[in-house]
């Protein structure tokens, strides 16, 4: 079921999320609530059909192996990055 939900943001960064949100054939909805979904998974379990269709169409298209320490890389990643 959805619910309409009201916020408050700078009118700049509505602008560039619209814009980001065109550019990706998404709704700025679809961009929040996917957002929403991320950062909450968690905290609930996320059931397949709840995903977008977009999101759906990715899962299981990468693997990686159990012992991938991905801080590790994105610290590697970042150093190259900034020349620490």
């Amino acid at each position: 079921m959805n619910t309409k939900l009201t916020l408050t943001i700078e009118e700049e960064v509505i602008k560039t999320a619209k814009e980001y949100a065109k550019e990706k054939g998404q709704s700025l909805s679809d961009l929040v609530e996917n957002y929403f979904k991320l950062i909450s998974k968690d905290r609930r379990e996320i059931q397949p059909e709840q995903l977008s269709p977009r999101i759906q169409r990715l899962r299981g298209i990468m693997t990686i192996d159990e012992d991938f320490d991905y801080k590790k890389v994105l610290t590697e990643e970042l150093s190259k990055k900034y020349d620490i």
